[in-house]
């Protein structure tokens, strides 16, 4: 069992393409030329966290974490208000798989607050592997250099990456952790289609990850 995420597709550069171009962007968003603002850096002394959405009134579930699961958001303030409703609710969808999976809980309702379709069924797969080990995670995960991509009102497409670099299995009946060390598996690509429904929550439809992507492994 590798560290946490959600590898639902692994030729995610196509696929990535496809996604975008759906949802209104174009193919070269997709492509590995491309360079990440953080990429190159492991300081999160300027990180923050998702600032609540600005006036929806929404019974969200509760997105508690153990005192030793830990996230970074970095840089997720994109000054725009239509697009910072979205990629908070993106980021939120990453802490409900954290939650899920420290719960043990594949019917957690943080996972269908957040997701639907296709990524609900893939993101409760991934947590079931963790109940099937009777493991949970224990550490830091950061998210870092988001992007956020509009087409209309209600249809978004959200790209980030995820240091796991220090974040480790851990057994639940004998606290063991499994602190492998880090490589190039421990950075993630993420590109996710978000939706928002009647309640005006960003709810993530579609996801598909690539583990060790060049867009999201520190230069240098």
């Amino acid at each position: 069992m590798k560290r946490r995420s959600l590898p639902l597709v692994a030729t995610v550069t196509a696929t990535a393409a496809l996604l975008l171009t759906a949802c209104g962007s174009g193919e070269g968003e997709s492509s590995d030329k491309d360079k990440i603002a953080g990429a190159d850096t492991r300081d999160s002394s300027t990180s923050v966290s998702p600032s609540p959405s600005p006036s929806v009134d929404v019974n969200r579930p509760d997105l508690s974490l153990p005192a030793d699961v830990k996230e970074v958001f970095e840089n997720w303030n994109t000054g725009d208000t239509a697009k910072g409703a979205v990629l908070t609710d993106a980021g939120r969808s990453m802490t409900a798989v954290n939650r899920a999976i420290s719960e043990g809980d594949t019917k957690s309702p943080a996972l269908s607050f957040y997701y639907e379709g296709e990524a609900l069924a893939g993101a409760a797969k991934w947590v079931q592997t963790f109940v099937d080990h009777n493991a949970t995670i224990t550490g830091t995960t950061r998210y870092y250099a988001p992007t956020v991509d509009l087409s209309g009102k209600t249809t978004a497409a959200v790209t980030l990456c995820a240091d796991e670099s220090k974040t480790f299995n851990k057994l639940r009946e004998s606290n063991k952790v499994d602190r492998s060390a880090p490589s190039h598996n421990s950075y993630v690509y993420y590109v996710s289609r978000l939706e928002q429904n009647p309640a005006g929550v960003w709810v993530t439809s579609n996801v598909i990850s690539k583990r060790g992507s060049k867009k999201c492994i520190p230069q240098g």
